[in-house]
């Protein structure tokens, strides 16, 4: 096995030899972005469409109404939530399971959660959840088939860096960390894309207007 590796990298450098030195890799990485804020909310919704995840935005006050169409449309008649998930938001009509430390077979038996986040990011069209307390524990968002996240607009920013500087200003970068980019998918099976494998097939992701967004940047459903 040395020998072998000795003569590639003979190969490597006699191919190499006389090229000229490269300079210094640029490193002026975009850390701040630019764009307005219906601008910024209009790509996040853009964006996470192109993942085949359903987006709606919508006032705080039809979120209730809007997990209950979302858990119908899928026949999920159980709906988990964390306990810090805000009342209004939590549908009459359902069998609603609070997570108290609920074993990965009790979580198996639900047909969906519903949670908060911490931040997300519009170029990328990721979520961004640290376990808080209307986030809940991973196991939540991995193990039912759907998963219905609310977004509110201002927590939406437009690149991944200024999403870690505000989970590092809140002083949660100790916290399990998880980036959610659409419903869970893998092509690893014969380049065909399948959905399920390492979590929800379903990502519906309620957007909250608290900017006041022009009625053309308006998105129902992408």
């Amino acid at each position: 096995m040395s020998g072998a590796r000795d003569e590639i990298l003979e190969q490597v450098a006699a191919a190499t030899k006389g090229a000229a030195t490269l300079g210094p890799v640029p490193r002026g990485y975009r850390r701040a972005g630019t764009l307005a804020d219906a601008d910024r909310v209009a790509l996040f919704c853009r964006r996470v469409g192109e993942y085949r995840a359903e987006v709606q935005r919508i006032a705080e006050s039809e979120v209730a109404q809007t997990v209950a169409a979302a858990c119908s449309a899928r026949g999920a008649g159980t709906l988990v939530a964390p306990a810090g998930v805000p009342a209004a938001w939590r549908p009459a009509g359902l069998d609603l399971v609070e997570d108290d430390a609920l074993s990965p077979r009790e979580l198996d038996a639900v047909d969906a959660t519903l949670t908060g986040c911490t931040a997300a990011v519009a170029e990328t069209g990721t979520i961004i959840l640290t376990a808080g307390s209307s986030e809940g524990r991973r196991a939540l968002t991995l193990v039912p088939d759907l998963h219905i996240c609310v977004v509110r607009e201002s927590q939406i920013v437009e690149l991944l860096p200024e999403a870690f500087a505000l989970i590092a200003a809140a002083g949660l970068e100790r916290r399990p960390i998880t980036l959610i980019s659409g419903p869970s998918a893998t092509s690893d099976i014969e380049l065909s894309r399948v959905e399920g494998v390492h979590g929800p097939r379903n990502l519906v992701v309620l957007v909250l207007e608290n900017f006041r967004v022009p009625e053309i940047l308006r998105v129902d459903r992408l």
